[in-house]
């Protein structure tokens, strides 16, 4: 299954949540608390009409994408899917708080 090239996602500091938008529509979010050193993934939520497009994994591959960019916090991921996502993209491990760090390639 390939993602939608048009899934659009940026950061509402308002809400605290990244938001997948199609096309201008509102396709889903991540919802988030911020602490002084962790990111908290709480919900993520993907209109139904948006399944299977991908909208969920732009959300999680953006939002982390740009923790680690900032590189000054850690993320908790409460939220299941993106707990799961992190588990199936084992390069942003090293971002959950409390995970052992990955082993040096020889």
């Amino acid at each position: 299954m390939a993602g939608d090239a048009s899934v659009v996602v940026t950061l509402n500091e308002d809400e605290n949540r990244w938001e997948a938008r199609v096309d201008g529509e509102l396709a889903g979010f991540a919802a988030f608390h911020r602490t002084h050193e962790l990111v908290v993934f709480t919900h993520t939520e993907v209109d139904p009409a948006f399944e299977g497009r991908g909208v969920g994994g732009a959300l999680a591959r953006h939002a982390l994408d740009e923790v680690r960019a900032e590189g000054t916090h850690q993320v908790m991921p409460l939220c299941p899917f993106i707990k799961a996502w992190i588990g199936r993209h084992p390069d942003y491990i090293p971002l959950v708080y409390g995970a052992a760090p990955r082993p040096a390639a020889d």
